[in-house]
């Protein structure tokens, strides 16, 4: 590029000030109401505005008067169908929080009763899930035994629900769900992969037929404890686990061959809970080292107001637990809701499935159930057996309310290894490693924060994991430059004298942001490099006006676009050394 093509840029100019309260306001209403849902409000007489209200915040009265009897045909089918879902798998998932199997059951009767009314999503189906399960076990095991103290840690496991419920209703009410989008996909994937990883090691306790095992979750823990009881394995328990787990993976790879099957593989873990049954009592194997359910009590969820332990010692570690399954809960059940409701192009409030979540999981704390959410597992059943709304949740309740007045009996002699198996089938399902490739493929970082999600779960905690997760996915800009430094040296460039950021998608910054621009600022300095701004946004520039932050780097340094910065980089570099190389670094966060 010669000196005569070269035009002088425009000179950014700092936009003049609002005062503070239109300023505040506008910030209010595009950080918490973005989507405007009071404009249906507007122009309409007190009594219109009344029921728009109550059918805002309890969407079944928005959409039961459009309901069809095809649409009832579509839910019951669903329903049953889902039910026979839920049943083998509250009992497994309560069993692998280490909570009374009774509480699996009482779990899928209420919340989706709650859900059904306050939902916005026609396709999500509520239970109990494992990662939360395993979370309530390592979490509220560690301060308190589940089999020295019973009643105390079915306490806590209430206590934290209700706090868990809480936080979800509130991060609703106050419109903070952009809270809960901290957590990348990378990062998903790679937790879940972990955690799934973890439960089906602890599911070796029940296949192999152990009575003692460590609490502890990490990997080192769990094989010192199996390896350190070879004596006490069982063959008979280990060989019924292995045929059940290949049963139950064999329909699932048969079910993907063939979508139109859907239901074999929903109807594999209910038929696994009966087979078992059948050949224990026919084989006594319960006398042979083969552990069973026992008793189960029968009715209705009875209320559990006064067991919240909201007076306990322990009652830090309860809302800890509450808050970190809730956030789980709610990542991974809001993000289930939005992909099915894609593919029936409709859209889902954000909001509202958490204030639906929260008080799903406030009811469920005051009637005897522990943490429920959106299973992906069960929500696939849901919406391949062509469910048409919520009422599929309802018609699910139903058929466990059945169940639990009438059939619970029968579930005594069900062997604890085929819990174990439909866990293990479940988990298996949860460890994405397409989506690992994906992110190796695409974005390596992205990869490595996935896999330090992984590491950090398997081999310490599922907190540990968390960290790690955040910590790496915090990493910025130094890697890029350190990348375009080695490609200028391959290709005989000398240097880099450039840094061009691109603020273009970068909507607004507060002081976290700004101050992670001065570190910024500060490595390129360090490495004898020149920052430059392109295309920031109005509200971005008075704030890092304001900071002073813009006479740190001069005005003379930030340019309307990508293009007019590159060109006079390339007209400074022309003029004053030769052999140029520049680097673009493109910010894609919506915030900084």
């Amino acid at each position: 590029m010669g000196n005569a093509d070269y035009e002088c840029p425009h000179r950014v100019e700092i936009p003049p000030s609002k005062p503070f309260l239109k300023a505040l306001k506008s910030s209010l209403k595009e950080t918490f109401f973005p989507d405007d849902p009071f404009r249906q409000f507007k122009n309409q007489p007190t009594s219109r505005k009344l029921v728009l209200g109550l059918q805002h915040f309890v969407p079944i009265l928005e959409w039961a008067p459009r309901y069809t009897f095809d649409f009832f045909k579509s839910d019951l089918i669903a329903g049953i169908t889902i039910a026979s879902l839920a049943v083998p798998q509250g009992i497994s998932y309560a069993n692998l929080a280490n909570l009374p199997p009774i509480l699996g059951l009482y779990s899928s009767f209420v919340p989706p009763l709650v859900y059904a009314m306050l939902g916005s999503s026609k396709d999500l189906a509520v239970g109990t899930v494992a990662v939360a399960s395993l979370l309530i076990s390592s979490m509220l095991g560690k301060v308190v035994s589940p089999t020295e103290n019973p009643k105390l840690y079915v306490q806590l496991a209430l206590t934290s629900t209700f706090f868990a419920g809480a936080f979800q209703a509130s991060l609703g009410l106050l419109r903070l769900g952009f809270v809960v989008d901290f957590l990348s996909h990378a990062t998903i994937v790679g937790f879940m992969g972990g955690a799934a990883t973890v439960v089906c090691l602890q599911q070796l306790k029940g296949v192999l037929g152990l009575v003692h095992f460590t609490h502890e979750t990490d990997l080192i823990s769990v094989m010192k404890s199996i390896f350190s009881q070879e004596h006490q394995w069982r063959w008979e328990s280990a060989v019924l686990g292995c045929c059940f787990l290949f049963f139950l993976l064999l329909t699932r790879y048969f079910s993907k061959r063939r979508p139109a099957f859907f239901w074999i593989n929903a109807m594999a873990p209910l038929c696994s809970v009966i087979l078992g049954s059948i050949l224990v009592y026919v084989t006594h194997a319960e006398k042979h080292g083969v552990q069973v359910i026992g008793h189960l009590k029968k009715g209705l969820n009875p209320p559990s107001v006064s067991e919240l332990a909201f007076g306990s010692p322990y009652l830090t570690t309860a809302i800890k637990t509450g808050i970190i399954t809730g956030v789980i809960g709610l990542a991974e059940g809001v993000a289930v809701g939005r992909s099915f409701a894609a593919f029936k192009n409709y859209h889902i409030d954000g909001n509202k499935e958490m204030i639906a979540f929260g008080m799903m999981n406030i009811a469920g704390s005051c009637t005897s159930c522990y943490l429920t959410a959106g299973p992906f597992s069960r929500t696939a059943v849901n919406f391949n057996a062509g469910c048409k709304s919520a009422v599929s949740n309802i018609v699910m309740a139903t058929a466990v309310m059945f169940t639990l007045l009438f059939l619970t009996p029968l579930f005594h002699y069900t062997p604890l290894v085929v819990l174990s198996a439909i866990i293990m089938a479940a988990m298996l399902g949860l460890i994405d490693y397409e989506a690992v490739i994906h992110l190796w493929k695409v974005d390596k970082v992205d990869c490595i924060v996935c896999l330090g999600a992984y590491v950090g779960v398997v081999f310490g905690s599922v907190e540990i994991g968390l960290v790690i997760a955040v910590t790496v996915s915090m990493l910025r800009i130094s890697r890029w430059i350190y990348e375009e430094e080695d490609k200028l040296k391959s290709s005989g460039e000398t240097s880099l004298h450039y840094v061009i950021l691109d603020l273009s998608t970068v909507g607004s910054i507060d002081t976290s942001g700004i101050s992670m621009l001065e570190e910024v600022k500060k490595n390129v300095d360090i490495k004898g490099l020149k920052l430059v701004l392109a295309n920031p946004r109005s509200e971005v520039i008075k704030k890092l006006e304001k900071s002073k932050f813009i006479e740190k780097i001069g005005q003379e340094w930030i340019y309307v676009t990508v293009e007019e910065a590159v060109s006079a980089c390339n007209f400074m570099l022309h003029t004053c050394k030769p052999n140029p190389g520049e680097i673009e670094v493109n910010r894609k966060d919506d915030n900084v």
